[in-house]
């Protein structure tokens, strides 16, 4: 089955078609952050980033900070 906004649980971490956890993961190893380096530009725990990467986190907020540390577009993440 295809995933879409209409068809998902509670725990399932893409929106559309759009895999939040890989999507934080590529732009952040793509500017050379570690976890370490992201959690600390964004104000936000290792754990959480973490967490956000692995799919078990996809909280509006923090994914907000997350973009704007890693100057990309809130789009990627279909929230705005």
């Amino acid at each position: 089955m295809t995933n879409s906004i209409h068809h998902r649980d509670a725990s399932d971490t893409r929106v559309g078609h759009v895999d939040i956890g890989d999507t934080v993961r590529r732009f952040r190893e793509a500017v050379g952050y570690s976890v370490e380096d992201l959690a600390l530009t964004c104000g936000l725990t290792g754990a959480e980033i973490t967490r956000i990467e692995q799919g078990a986190d996809v909280d509006p907020g923090r994914l907000r900070r997350i973009a704007a540390a890693l100057q990309m577009p809130t789009s990627m993440f279909l929230l705005d």
